[in-house]
């Protein structure tokens, strides 16, 4: 984080400062956290009331840990009666992004910063993962830890930037409209990449058409020098190209589509390898063909591999370097299709931290093609969550896939899942092909019962439903069992972290 005087946090955000140096004159921050436990010497702990707890409970533990300044709602004092070292707001989350704001400003003013927005309704946290990837052997690249990618999320990666930073690369959420316009306002972004409108929380937004309305946003945001990244396979998506002054840049994996004027990033003869691996070749406007087998496990990430690969040709990385990067680079964030071979010759998928129609799909299809051969294949699934009044018929027409995909077993879980199950018995399932389970627990003495050698499991769900971390306890059940790859911290002994409520 670049450094900010108490004073000046104050005169930025209207604040009113308390404590000990009430001019905040001697106190200055060099690192933000919205986690007590995150603080280091230096920090500024912001306070804010979270979906748990309240932050300024732990004004004091941060304190202790090296915070030297509280960015708060409200005066608090430490056990001798002194209020500790405070900038006072209305608002601590709306403070944070002016904070942000004036920081993507002084980066602009005093170093060579390129700020990237990502949004979509799938695929963002791999897309920036793959891009923050290719970049970083290109200059020194700040990115989202986990799904940072809301309105405590982005003024937290922002503030990860120092003056040597050359690329800013932001994930972008919403749960309405306007949500991502306010969030571009804070970064100003010199290119923005829209992935994909999908059905994933139509119910807050009112629809799909409403969900590609919001998605749009980031392309309205876009300076007249700025680039838009767009997927010209997503037909919402393609739209959106009359909603920017930017020039455009495309991505797909269509022969047919053009674009007079416009750059296209291609791929060919777009496939999938015996273990589940996206393969094509990669084809940039300069005429350059690089063949591409991703350590990525199904054939949905095609798209998020030729979205960064766009974005870096398009900020000036050499075609060959990123198609190199995209062949060494597996999943970096945790419960996105992570694959554990157990040592007992049971493959377990985890794949439960987001889900809609479009990405339990795009998982159930993988899972069909890495099952053939296998013993059995199994589908634990939770609910959907967020799908308004759409709900009930997609999780039936869920069912329905994995019947048609021929699914071997199918574990539903949780009350909200009756319609899923109801949906796979109406299309064909019989016996004990398809299961209702009231909770977690019940599924997981299904699998320790049931489960052989020769089977590959599915774990796929919101990530409210909590089967990520069935799928982990599954993956660890076997014999010569291995601890889980480390998690990013979901949760605060202060303010809840951005990454619990991470959103579409």
């Amino acid at each position: 984080m670049i450094e900010f005087s108490a004073a000046e946090i104050a005169a930025l955000t209207g604040g009113v400062l308390v404590g000990p140096d009430q001019h905040g004159s001697a106190i200055t921050v060099t690192s933000a956290a919205t986690d007590s436990r995150e603080c280091v010497p230096g920090s500024l702990f912001v306070a804010k009331p979270g979906e748990e707890s309240d932050g300024h409970l732990f004004i004091g533990a941060a304190f202790g840990r090296g915070a030297v300044l509280a960015l708060a709602e409200r005066e608090v004092t430490g056990p001798d009666g002194t209020p500790f070292a405070a900038v006072v707001v209305p608002d601590a989350v709306l403070a944070m992004g002016v904070l942000a704001a004036e920081t993507v400003r002084r980066l602009r003013a005093n170093g060579e910063v390129t700020v990237i927005g990502i949004t979509g309704s799938a695929g963002k946290t791999t897309t920036k993962d793959l891009l923050a990837g290719i970049l970083a052997a290109h200059g020194p690249t700040v990115a989202p830890r986990g799904s940072y990618n809301g309105e405590v999320g982005v003024p937290l990666t922002v503030f990860e930037a120092d003056w040597d930073t050359r690329y800013l690369v932001i994930e972008m959420g919403a749960t309405k409209p306007g949500h991502i316009a306010y969030l571009a306002s804070l970064v100003q972004p010199d290119l923005g990449v829209v992935l994909g409108v999908g059905s994933a929380h139509a119910g807050e937004f009112g629809g799909v058409e409403n969900i590609a309305k919001a998605k749009g946003e980031l392309f309205e945001a876009l300076p007249a020098a700025g680039t838009a990244v767009i997927n010209a396979d997503d037909e919402r998506v393609l739209a959106m190209q009359g909603r920017t002054g930017a020039r455009t840049a495309f991505f797909t994996s269509s022969d047919d589509f053009a674009a007079a004027g416009s750059d296209v990033v291609r791929a060919r003869d777009s496939t999938t390898t015996a273990e589940g691996n996206p393969a094509f070749t990669l084809v940039f406007p300069d005429g350059s063909a690089h063949d591409v087998v991703s350590p990525l496990l199904g054939l949905h990430h095609t798209a998020n591999l030729l979205a960064a690969a766009t974005v870096a040709y398009e900020v000036g990385c050499a075609p060959g370097t990123i198609a190199a990067s995209l062949r060494s680079q597996s999943a970096a964030s945790r419960w996105r299709m992570e694959r554990t071979e157990r040592a007992d010759g049971v493959t377990v998928i985890n794949d439960a931290y987001n889900a809609n129609p479009e990405s339990m799909r795009a998982a159930l299809r993988t899972l069909a093609e890495l099952g053939r051969g296998r013993r059995r294949t199994w589908a634990v699934l939770g609910e959907m969550l967020e799908l308004g009044d759409s709900s009930i018929e997609e999780h039936d027409l869920l069912g329905r896939v994995v019947v048609r995909l021929n699914i071997s077993k199918l574990i539903c879980v949780g009350p909200n899942t009756r319609a899923l199950f109801n949906g796979a018995v109406l299309e064909g399932s019989w016996g004990s092909e398809a299961v209702h389970v009231d909770d977690v627990d019940a599924a997981e003495r299904m699998l320790e019962a049931e489960l052989e050698p020769g089977d590959i499991v599915l774990f796929k769900s919101s990530n409210g439903a909590g089967l990520r971390y069935l799928g982990d306890r599954v993956a660890q059940a076997g014999p010569g069992a291995t601890e889980p790859p480390a998690a990013v911290v979901e949760a605060d002994s202060g303010p809840a972290a951005p990454g619990k409520a991470q959103q579409p």
